[in-house]
């Protein structure tokens, strides 16, 4: 049934769902959020001028670890050994940064969550670097915007 919830079992207890027969596939997962504030705070964060030191790459190393532990965060996920997480930073508006977190594995099981996590911690430690500078941050718009199985 093409609409039955795979993390529920027949009696409708919460299970993790069981890939062990899935081949192991090269996949890639693609993320993206937005981190909102006042024009000077995105200037001082892209000249690395802030009072908690250099945030791109406090957010960066956040990210990676975040997504290597995503099973920690989320009960239902797989433990993944990622092959690879890159983690961008545009700044899209004058009061906006894009984090851009994309994942990779070979595994039975897909890497969004892994890509949703890097973002979300990203956009988390580039909050917490600023808040004392910065009074109406937000986080906004985080979500899977492509996934791919295969080579």
């Amino acid at each position: 049934m093409a609409d039955k919830l795979t993390h529920l079992d027949d009696q409708g207890h919460v299970r993790m769902v069981d890939v062990g027969a899935k081949p192991p596939v090269r996949r890639t997962a693609i993320a993206h959020g937005d981190f909102v504030a006042a024009r000077t705070t995105i200037d001082r964060i892209f000249s690395g001028d802030l009072p908690k030191g250099e945030a791109l790459a406090t957010a960066r190393i956040a990210a990676i670890a975040a997504a290597k532990r995503t099973d920690e965060w989320i009960p239902l996920c797989h433990t993944l050994g990622l092959d690879h997480l890159d983690i961008q930073f545009d700044r899209v508006a004058e009061d906006r940064v894009r984090v851009i977190g994309q994942a990779s594995v070979t595994a039975r099981t897909g890497v969004e969550m892994e890509a949703l996590v890097a973002v979300t911690a990203a956009c988390l430690t580039l909050y917490d670097m600023t808040k004392a500078i910065d009074r109406g941050l937000r986080i906004e718009n985080i979500q899977l915007v492509d996934k791919r199985k295969g080579s």
